[in-house]
């Protein structure tokens, strides 16, 4: 059912996110567009629309994962037409290819598109020309259409949709459900004029540049057009619903494919065209005598291998069951012996179904063939945790650490595998490598609930409450979060800084908590009294 609710999800949540029913024009600089909404409120809106469809099971959070596509996003972005625009990119865990780009600087891209891709740099040109959506403020002129209709609204009617649908047997949910999809079918219908054709043309021209200037091909963003047309070709007796999501609001024509790939000969013919890139003469040298340019960090050549890794670990954690993923690598096989990056993804399917002996003797030539892999390295200390061999897995952790002590990755494996072995030792542990990351990290579900575990273990009730309660607002239950901050002010050992906090986020979550009960939306977790603090957000 999930599945099924989602386009009618992101229909009514992205009637104002996504680029709607605009005019034929390219906007002009004089546009209202953002007077309508200030970039705090963007930014609250795009982190509700992330809430409510992790809230809905649709996110695929994993440190790995996470990692990776922060990456290449953050680099796309640093070369952006708005560098200094904050963007949150995530995974949904559907594997239609599809990808999209709301207010505040939020994009999503589905995990059957990076399975659609060959190449890291066609995933990125996805992302350079969602990234030129917002850049070029499609979304905003979007919202603008659509001012009629608030956040809260759009929220609450998300929140209905939801529990109509998961409630399941009553009349009178199936009849609230079906009024909220005649609501969601009005706007659906706006999505025929979704992108015109000169917004399409200005992100695929701007997003080609933000590739060139990112280190990627600037022909890739044509390399993956062309790989969705071979698609659709090879199914072209099926129905429309089989033709992804991406092409119905992203139609693709062949005029399209080879203008981006005139654009990125023009690019790659005259690379010092970007004069953004290009340093200015140094005035403290004599006339005539300048340095030779340093190219700049964010255009140098991204790791090509670790896409593999990121693929086949998607496809595992995509799949409706891990005996699913590994059945797909069995018929691969059947085919052509694995590659690396599928024997990974092979190791990690049996690690999820619990098939730890398997896992590992799968990934010991891995090892010894690529010692410095992350994506190996990693899964390998957390099967070692598995299997009672913590000395080992501890001793890959702490190298791993030692190398790159700000990875989120690195840090939130190693505090969950120490987390698992539930002793006041490991949970100090855990609190010392998570600690030095929270303010980076603060928007993050599952480094906020390593953080609560970590400190639960370690005997810090008060710091391991609160974190909890970002876990439940970060997990699209505002409401929850309110009581669980609630209930911790009463404890009569919090200090000064303690109860700072905590009425800081009370101030912040109470007037949000208040807008969804107008709007007749309640946690029935805590209407029907089966809240208990601390339990639910596990």
């Amino acid at each position: 059912m999930k599945r099924r609710l989602l386009p009618l999800a992101l229909a009514l949540l992205l009637t104002v996110g996504v680029a709607a029913a605009q005019d034929s024009r390219l906007p002009d600089m004089g546009s209202s567009a953002g007077t309508l909404l200030s970039p705090a409120q963007q930014d609250q809106y795009g982190a509700m629309v992330l809430a409510q469809l992790r809230h809905a099971g649709y996110v695929l959070d994993d440190p790995l994962l996470d990692d990776w596509l922060d990456d290449v996003g953050q680099r796309l972005g640093a070369a952006s037409a708005k560098p200094q625009q904050h963007y949150t990119f995530f995974l949904l865990k559907v594997r239609e290819i599809n990808a999209f780009a709301t207010l505040g600087g939020y994009v999503a891209v589905n995990a059957g598109l990076v399975l659609a891709a060959d190449t890291e740099d066609e995933v990125a040109g996805v992302l350079a020309h969602e990234i030129s959506h917002v850049t070029q403020e499609h979304v905003l002129r979007g919202a603008e259409k659509a001012q009629r209709e608030s956040i809260p609204i759009l929220l609450a009617t998300l929140g209905a949709i939801i529990a109509a649908q998961q409630s399941g047997g009553s009349t009178n949910r199936g009849d609230a459900t079906s009024a909220a999809i005649m609501t969601g079918l009005g706007m659906l219908q706006q999505r025929q004029i979704t992108y015109t054709r000169d917004n399409e043309a200005e992100a695929d021209r701007i997003g080609i540049r933000t590739l060139a200037r990112a280190g990627y091909r600037p022909e890739a963003m044509a390399d993956f057009f062309q790989t969705l047309q071979a698609w659709v070709q090879m199914n072209q007796g099926d129905v429309r619903g089989q033709v992804p999501d991406y092409l119905q609001t992203h139609p693709l024509t062949l005029t399209r494919i080879s203008e981006a790939r005139q654009r990125a000969a023009k690019l790659e013919s005259q690379p010092a065209s970007f004069t953004a890139l290009t340093p200015a003469p140094n005035p403290l040298l004599p006339p005539g005598l300048q340095l030779a340019p340093v190219p700049p960090a964010a255009a140098t050549r991204p790791d090509g291998v670790r896409f593999g890794y990121a693929r086949e670990r998607m496809r595992v954690l995509s799949a409706a069951t891990a005996m699913q993923a590994i059945r797909e690598y069995q018929q691969m096989q059947a085919t052509k012996p694995l590659d690396d990056a599928r024997r990974y993804g092979l190791a990690v399917a049996r690690q999820q179904a619990g098939q730890t002996p398997q896992a590992l003797q799968e990934l010991q030539p891995l090892l010894q063939a690529h010692p410095d892999n992350l994506w190996i390295q990693v899964t390998a200390a957390e099967l070692e945790s598995a299997s009672g061999r913590t000395a080992e897995a501890d001793r890959r952790f702490e190298t791993l650490l030692a190398r790159m002590p700000t990875r989120a990755a690195v840090a939130l494996s190693y505090a969950r595998v120490l987390a698992d072995r539930a002793t006041p030792a490991a949970g100090t542990r855990a609190v010392a490598v998570l600690r030095p990351l929270l303010a980076s990290n603060a928007d993050n579900p599952l480094f906020q609930q390593a953080y609560a575990r970590a400190n639960e273990i370690a005997g810090d009730p008060v710091r391991a409450g609160e974190a909890w309660a970002e876990v439940a607002w970060l997990g699209g239950r505002p409401e929850q979060a309110l009581v669980q901050l609630n209930n911790l002010k009463k404890r009569p050992d919090l200090d000064y800084y303690a109860r700072s906090r905590i009425d800081a986020r009370i101030a912040v979550l109470t007037p949000i908590v208040m807008e969804l009960r107008r709007q007749g939306i309640r946690d029935e977790e805590v209407t029907g009294g089966r809240l208990s603090f601390g339990v639910q957000a596990r």
